[in-house]
């Protein structure tokens, strides 16, 4: 697994520095739930968050990067730390579980998929992470533009069912299309850790 810095501020190589390394994202759980249907999702939200604090403190003690991928929610001029205030103050208490350490990656995206007009195509081969744990909401819309995004990258994928919510069944789908069209792994946490799914894939040699 990709070691991060050891310094306060996440840093990567100036260069990208090959394949295998894993990487887990963390999508838009730093949310204030002001929206329609927020309710629902908040509560599904609040579920799942219990699954990703747990992942996160098994990448955290492989060394691997955590890497927060977050809506701006229409703050052209905000940043991470006003995001993660901003949250917590509106009585998120997901975002106030899930808040970032100082040497967690945040990336701030502007419209769906994590990769698009964002620097994470650059980061990820920099920290040589080809392989990708997506977590977070909503399964139906970011989590699926950001694994279709990795997918076409040609990243290795798993999304844990117990990780990821949406709205009603649309979760259901979303993992079948990820699952079928994809190739992603989506078995919940419950029944694969992240050492066992990186010995899965060095069997079947995905790098």
């Amino acid at each position: 697994m990709t070691k991060t810095s050891t310094s306060e501020r996440p840093t990567a190589p100036k260069r990208d520095t090959g394949r295998g390394g894993l990487a887990l994202l963390i999508i838009d759980m730093i949310n204030c739930f002001e929206f329609a249907g927020a309710d629902k999702l908040r509560a599904r939200a609040a579920h799942i968050a219990e699954r990703i604090v747990g992942l996160r403190a098994q990448i955290r003690a492989a060394g691997a990067p955590v890497i927060y991928v977050n809506d701006n929610f229409g703050e052209w001029h905000s940043e991470k730390s006003l995001l993660v205030e901003r949250a917590i103050k509106a009585g998120s208490h997901t975002s106030e579980k899930l808040a970032p350490k100082q040497d967690d990656y945040f990336i701030i995206k502007p419209q769906f998929s994590g990769f698009y007009a964002t620097n994470l195509p650059v980061l990820l081969p920099k920290l040589g992470v080809s392989r990708l744990i997506l977590t977070g909401i909503a399964t139906d819309i970011c989590v699926l533009f950001t694994a279709a995004d990795a997918h076409m990258r040609d990243y290795a994928l798993w999304i844990p069912e117990d990780a990821v919510a949406a709205d009603g069944d649309r979760s259901a789908w979303a993992l079948d299309i990820m699952r079928s069209s994809m190739s992603a792994e989506t078995r919940p946490t419950t029944e694969l850790a992240p050492q066992d799914w990186l010995a899965l894939l060095d069997q079947k040699g995905v790098r």
